[in-house]
């Protein structure tokens, strides 16, 4: 059975009119007509959402000598990571960037929330500080550190639920891999068609981390001719906001990015570069604890966001001693 049979048997299976399924594709009903006339053959884009809006594989869609879909067609994957490359379907590579794309929203967003996280802390325990509220400092404080972890508590959430549902994809990082026929194809056209975004999303976040203290230097120099103590903590606040919504942009993109990299082995997920990143989780936990620790025990939470770029720059030359260390010896 050609494609354009299985096209005609599985809209009508879903009872759908030409002009339905278009609609579902983004396409026009000529463009389904031609396809279910042999007239013209779909673009890969098109076969992967066909494939997923009918429930079926787009190895069924494109080899002729499958007459039928059923779940037995599904190939399980093997998720050990061995030394024999991994071959990765179409299908799989789809969903993947689906899961890529949603991972990236929210594990960007746990990380702005990491890094906002002190800023009630700050503002309550300002105001209480010098009188703008009428509550104890050791409340303000007390309440702040409430609010505190409960935003950290629920970005870790965040992380852990992204952890477990991508672990089936584990293996694009770690293991080798041989992507099957259109899977390269499709992953290089799509990163192509997102990298305008990409780069504006790298130069805004970048451009907000770097502006990040100008309000709290204007506010700081406004208080001198007005002999206002509050301004200092509304700057410190708009700091650590700025550089929240700028590490968000600055996350969000390169984590869709690499997902595009890791199917072409690409970047930073060469097939070298894979062994280099095998502590990176290490590195960023240690990160981590250590933002953690120093904020608690200083109470100053208001200058250790710092270790955030410090990391930053830090795991840049981490990388690269790491790739040195790997690189087989000629």
């Amino acid at each position: 059975m050609i494609l354009a049979d299985k096209i005609i048997e599985n809209r009508k299976k879903n009872g759908w009119s030409q002009e339905e399924l278009a609609d579902k594709l983004g396409v026009s009903r000529q463009s389904v007509s031609k396809w279910e006339g042999a007239q013209a053959v779909p673009d890969m884009n098109k076969i992967i959402q066909m494939a997923e809006i009918f429930g079926v594989t787009t190895d069924y869609l494109l080899r002729d000598d499958i007459e039928a879909y059923t779940s037995s067609d599904e190939i399980p994957v093997d998720y050990s990571c061995e030394d024999a490359a991994k071959t990765v379907t179409l299908e799989e590579a789809s969903s993947f960037l689906e899961h890529n794309e949603k991972a990236a929203s929210v594990i960007s967003t746990g990380v702005m929330l990491c890094i906002f996280s002190p800023v009630i802390l700050i503002v309550i325990s300002g105001l209480a500080e010098i009188g703008k509220i009428a509550v104890n400092e050791d409340v303000a404080g007390m309440a702040g550190a409430v609010v505190l972890l409960i935003i950290v508590a629920t970005a870790v959430a965040m992380f852990i639920s992204m952890y477990m549902k991508g672990n089936r994809y584990e293996y694009l990082e770690n293991c080798n891999i041989d992507t099957a026929y259109g899977v390269s194809g499709m992953a290089r056209e799509r990163r192509s068609e997102y990298a305008p975004q990409h780069t504006r999303l790298l130069i805004f976040g970048i451009m907000l981390c770097i502006v990040s203290s100008v309000p709290l230097l204007l506010l700081i120099m406004f208080k001198y001719s007005n002999n206002t103590d509050i301004l200092p903590i509304i700057g410190v606040a708009a700091l650590i906001c700025m550089v929240a919504a700028g590490v968000k942009m600055i996350v969000l993109t390169s984590i869709r990015n690499d997902g595009y990299n890791k199917l072409l082995e690409e970047g930073d997920y060469t097939r070298l570069n894979k062994k280099a990143g095998r502590y990176d989780g290490i590195y960023w936990a240690i990160a981590v604890a250590v933002y953690l620790v120093w904020s608690f025990i200083s109470g100053s939470w208001q200058t250790t966001w710092i270790v955030w770029p410090i990391a930053g720059v830090v795991f840049a030359a981490y990388k690269e001693i790491m790739r040195a260390v790997v690189r087989p010896k000629i």
